[in-house]
């Protein structure tokens, strides 16, 4: 649109939309093609001398100003642009998932609606902060006019919004404050100086002060003081819940809650600014491209996740890599042990491979196939789990976290090489479980299919079936995808075993099985005490191999349901599978390409799943310990040193030194 245009278009009388529609075509002509800024100023200088030079242009802007001022309400667009209705977490996640989804109409009086189509780009940001005092005074200028001139009656509404968008901002913190999951939660010191309950009356006393003396007053700026003080009061006290939340449990909830409330103390600031600032035309543009800032960081979904569920994430990280120490051997007695439970862990999916080919007899619809099939996964891992034995594919997404934690104190003396160590026995671990799964797994399921085919006739599977498995494991197939998707379902249940964990732990499920007067009455008090510390300590795995058995049963029947054809490629379970089809089909099949083609595809499936698993683990990991990306690489250079320098550290563990003859000795004293 040409400026000229532009000014002839100007009309006070149109209706609403209209007046609206050619303020977005002005925006739009002082945005121009998004490429200099200066060029952008330059056109805001052009239309203020046009104004200037053209007497009734300058009547027609300032009607329509005051029009304008007239019929929008821009409290909305001050207090809450940017923030939740409700502040809820899913109530800001609809919203933004319908800003998405459905446009805005420029025929609204809130200007927090109209504001995203009037600076609906970040370069809008940029050349309103480049917009120069003295242009800025003449804008001030051409739109309140001075002494008796028309739209001077409008000067004092920027105060007034001010002063009504902190009454809401104030508010909105207070209720935070007192809301009981955020007061419960405070520290005793916080609930005990209660900085939220003297907030409104500091407000109400800046108010008073403004109305009487006005807002550049010594009176209003002692209450200005008393309010940011306050205010940051408030703040430190709202901190201090997020110490109770890393201790007792995380909730997405109350930290989208903790963020609103310090987003909204540090927009009061900027309205006390905007209130009392020297140069309140600077101060002005200032909120006003933050709240265009704001608003489009804003329209972020994925933004919303992941700041609300920071803390979430690094509990869920912290509780796994609790669990992840177990699985780390770090000599060769660990090393021996390792493949003890491993070798246990794999005899028991051999079993769970005859009870999934049995169901294969039943004819169950891909539904009820799916749900028997994660019901026979779920069983076998949670004896695995409660047996004290090893599946291989469950460790990398707990080890991953458990090594990331001890980059915490990465800049001290020695910790990139005791991490590279922890990589070496963690790799030596990985090699172990997989070996001992496999290594009983095959002699299991020949065992079973050898007494099935002596007592009933059949083998574990037909020809039919076994030449199927062969094709379906193969490595010429799709095997390779559907095994990186196994890995991305083992870390998820890990994600479901953390969050499994902090939910029992943030409700204190504990404390309510151990003392709650039903739960006790029906098991008495010591075997309820039993069962809570029991559930405390397994809550975790038992959600892991749970939510695990049911994903790889049912993801499947799922996904054909919407026309997806991914599968799951579990090593263990592939092993034991083509174990089944190799004895139904009798030695000649070793001679078949099919046979190690299958072969192949196992011996790809075990790194794929452990690859990927801990590769999202440890991608999370770094995330929630705030992993720096030089040190990421100060990371993968040692790890690389090593391979060059000690293969064999990474798969034949370290032999005990012996005891000195000082160090054997009993202690005298």
């Amino acid at each position: 649109m040409q400026a000229l245009s532009l000014f002839k278009s100007l009309d006070p009388d149109a209706p609403l939309a209209q007046r609206h529609l050619w303020l977005i075509d002005a925006m739009r002509w002082v945005r121009g093609d998004e490429s200099d800024v200066q060029a952008s100023v330059s056109r805001v200088r052009e239309f203020l001398d046009n104004v200037q030079a053209q007497p009734e242009l300058q009547l027609r802007w300032r009607r329509w100003w005051q029009r304008f001022v007239e019929t929008v309400d821009i409290t909305p667009l001050l207090a809450d642009h940017g923030f939740a209705p409700r502040t809820a977490f899913l109530s800001e996640f609809g919203n933004r998932l319908r800003k998405k989804v459905l446009p805005n109409t420029p025929e609204t009086t809130d200007l927090a609606e109209l504001f995203g189509l009037l600076l609906p780009k970040r370069f809008d940001v940029r050349w309103l902060k480049a917009l120069d005092s003295a242009t800025l005074l003449r804008l001030r200028n051409l739109l309140i006019g001075t002494g008796d001139e028309p739209g001077a009656d409008t000067a004092d509404f920027w105060q007034v919004a001010l002063m009504d968008a902190m009454i809401s901002c104030v508010s909105q913190v207070s209720a935070t404050g007192f809301a009981s999951e955020i007061r419960v939660r405070m520290s005793p010191e916080a609930q005990q100086q209660k900085p939220f309950h003297q907030l409104p009356s500091d407000l109400e006393s800046l108010r008073r002060a403004v109305r009487v003396h006005g807002a550049q007053s010594p009176e209003a700026l002692e209450a200005a003081t008393r309010l940011r003080n306050q205010l940051d009061a408030c703040r430190h006290a709202a901190y201090s819940v997020y110490s109770h939340l890393e201790e007792h449990g995380v909730s997405v909830g109350i930290v989208f809650r903790l963020r609103q409330l310090r987003e909204r103390v540090v927009r009061v600031k900027e309205l006390l600014d905007c209130l009392q600032s020297d140069q309140p035309e600077r101060a002005t543009v200032a909120l006003l491209a933050d709240l265009a800032q704001v608003g489009l960081d804003n329209r972020s979904i994925r933004a919303l996740v992941a700041a609300s569920s920071q803390l979430t994430a690094a509990k869920v990280a912290e509780r796994n890599a609790e669990s992840g120490e177990h699985y780390i051997t770090r000599n060769a007695a660990e090393y021996k042990d390792m493949l003890g439970k491993a070798a246990g862990g794999g005899a028991m999916v051999g079993l769970t491979t005859w009870v999934k080919f049995s169901l294969y007899s039943l004819g169950l619809s891909a539904f009820w196939g799916g749900f028997a099939a994660g019901i026979n996964y779920a069983t076998s891992f949670v004896l695995i789990m409660l047996l004290h034995l090893t599946l291989a594919t469950k460790q990398p997404a707990v080890t991953a976290p458990a090594m990331v934690a001890k980059l915490k104190d990465i800049k001290e003396l020695g910790a990139v090489k005791r991490f590279v160590d922890e990589v070496a026995n963690l790799f030596r671990s990985q090699v172990a479980a997989i070996v001992g799964n496999i290594g009983l797994v095959i002699p299991v399921v020949l065992l079973i299919s050898a007494v099935l085919k002596f007592s009933t006739g059949n083998a574990m599977v037909d020809a039919e079936r076994a030449r199927h498995t062969l094709n379906d494991i193969s490595l010429l197939g799709p095997t390779l995808l559907f095994a990186a998707f196994t890995g991305v379902l083992l870390f998820v249940s890990s994600i479901v075993a953390g969050w499994a964990e902090n939910w029992f732990v943030f409700h204190k499920l504990h404390s309510a099985m151990e003392h709650n007067p039903r739960f006790t009455g029906l098991l008495g008090r010591e075997r309820a005490e039993r069962w809570a510390n029991y559930m405390r300590a397994n809550i975790s795995g038992l959600a892991a191999n749970i939510s695990l058995g049911f994903m790889l049963g049912l993801t499947p029947a799922f996904l054909q349901f919407f026309g997806v054809g991914l599968d799951v490629r579990h090593v263990t379970l592939s092993a034991g599978q083509v174990a089944a089809a190799a004895f139904a089909l009798g030695l000649g099949v070793l001679l078949e390409p099919s046979f190690w083609w299958a072969v192949a595809g196992i011996l790809a499936i075990g790194p794929i799943n452990l690859g990927v698993s801990f590769y999202l683990a440890f991608r999370l990991a770094l995330q929630a310990q705030n992993i720096s990306e030089v040190n990421r690489l100060l990371i993968r250079t040692a790890i690389k040193r090593r391979i060059r320098v000690a293969p064999l550290s990474f798969l034949i563990p370290p032999r005990q030194k012996p005891a000195t003859g000082e160090e054997a000795a009993p202690s005298r004293g």
